[in-house]
């Protein structure tokens, strides 16, 4: 069965790091674009960064001010989104996705994904 699955979320203090990963199983994720996304508690999905087949990064919003960054190992598999210096407005459900419609795709768009993670919880209390 073809799926992402996202792993490392959990709590931690403001200030903190987390590392979360999204591993691909029953196909190669580098042939694809892989993106990582968020939603807030009572908010809508939010674009954080993808990294393409060839290692190309796209980010997003100016808010995240470089905490965030995007990463690829194909020996693994596994796609990562290191997070630095974490705040409360961290707070949210992290997805990873690809469009496995496109190989070598180079479109960073939610809209445009195709497969997703079940997102792992990530939490900065105040």
């Amino acid at each position: 069965q073809v799926q992402l699955v996202e792993s490392g979320g959990g709590s931690v203090q403001p200030g903190g790091s987390l590392r979360l990963s999204c591993a691909a199983r029953g196909f190669t994720l580098d042939h694809f674009i892989i993106g990582w996304f968020r939603q807030a508690p009572g908010k809508e999905r939010e674009g954080i960064s993808c990294i393409s087949s060839s290692g190309v990064v796209t980010s997003y919003s100016d808010s995240l001010e470089g905490r965030f960054t995007i990463s690829r190992d194909n020996a693994k598999n596994t796609v990562y989104l290191q997070m630095n210096s974490l705040k409360p407005e961290d707070t949210g459900v992290y997805y990873c996705a690809t469009d496995m419609r496109a190989l070598y795709g180079s479109s960073c768009e939610d809209r445009k994904m195709d497969y997703w993670g079940q997102g792992t919880q990530v939490t900065v209390p105040s």
